[in-house]
């Protein structure tokens, strides 16, 4: 039978990842059960000690075994962790010698959501592809800048390790693996009953594009500034390159160092990130929008903003304007 532990981490973590988990987990087995078939897991709590306390000890889990008593297991579940991450990865440290010691015995691991700070602190994705929730990718590409994030995924699957998107996407790393170890039509039966989007691959129409900021190249600085409040005129490198008195390559390595986007790429996604506003909240129409945020060409315009979003513009509309969907 396979073993499914879910982890219960030490400090503030997602109460409904570790409630929703168990919960849509075992009732597989209830469902095999109605088949006249046995059950296929068994799921497990575990923690580092028989009690911990969450939310600032506003709840209460009793895992149902510790780290020491599970010597293997098959998926290790992680769910996201909370509060200050540094202090969370201090707290929680104590996991990552066992999470190292089952994956090499074979066990899959999956992160949701800020559990993939977790496992990237044991140095498992290290050189692998890895999600998180959207507005956490800057801070996690600091912290781990060996790992290929990919923050528009809403799942990775990268040699046995998992991971899910922002909040309420691990239901649909929950299928997943629910179809991994069980088959398709029982992924499918779990989403009829629990009414999970089932087959969503992308978390692009949900991010809010909010720059990255965190590093200490003022010249990049400057340049984001100046991106930021002119977004809507025409800017080139070489331009940009020569108000700051440095080389368009120079400029180019600096500002990839420290944003992971190339210049052009950032304007774009300061120019979407406007656009993406007009049109949930304003009345312009597509065109109009577009020339406001300095697009001239329809196509392109349309092109990146389907890349960047996920949605055309006028699907973008209709998602998330109440006038434009009435």
């Amino acid at each position: 039978m396979i073993h499914i532990s879910i982890l219960i981490p030490e400090g503030d973590c997602s109460l409904t990842h570790i409630d929703a988990t168990h919960q849509i987990l075992s009732e597989i087995n209830v469902f095999l059960a109605g088949r006249g078939k046995p059950p296929l897991w068994t799921v497990q709590l575990v923690g580092l000690r028989k009690e911990t306390g969450i939310k600032k000890g506003l709840f209460s889990v009793y895992p149902d075994a510790v780290t020491e008593e599970i010597t293997r297991t098959d998926l290790v579940i992680i769910p996201a962790i909370q509060g200050d991450i540094g202090k969370a990865l201090e707290a929680n440290g104590e996991f990552i010698p066992w999470l190292v010691k089952q994956y090499k015995q074979g066990a899959s691991l999956a992160s949701l959501c800020l559990g993939s700070f977790l496992l990237a602190a044991t140095g498992l994705l290290d050189g692998r592809k890895c999600t998180t929730h959207w507005s956490a990718a800057n801070a996690f590409r600091t912290m781990f800048p060996e790992v290929e994030l990919v923050p528009d995924k809403i799942i990775t699957d990268d040699r046995g390790i998992y991971s899910s998107g922002g909040a309420l996407s691990f239901q649909n790393l929950v299928v997943y693996l629910i179809e991994k170890y069980a088959g398709r039509d029982m992924a499918i039966l779990t989403a009829k009953t629990f009414m999970i989007d089932i087959d969503r691959e992308s978390q692009s129409p949900f991010i809010i594009f909010q720059g990255q900021r965190e590093h200490e190249d003022d010249a990049v600085l400057k340049a984001q500034e100046f991106i930021e409040q002119n977004y809507s005129g025409k800017i080139t490198v070489d331009e940009l390159a020569d108000q700051l008195a440095l080389g368009r390559r120079n400029l180019e390595r600096r500002f990839r160092k420290a944003t992971a986007n190339s210049v052009v790429e950032y304007l774009q996604r300061v120019r979407m990130e406007a656009a993406k506003l007009s049109l949930e909240s304003g009345r312009e129409n597509v065109m109009e929008v577009m020339f406001n945020v300095g697009y001239t060409d329809t196509k392109a315009f349309r092109t990146t903003f389907k890349k960047i979003t996920g949605l055309s513009p006028i699907e973008y509309r209709q998602k998330y304007n109440r006038q434009a969907a009435v």
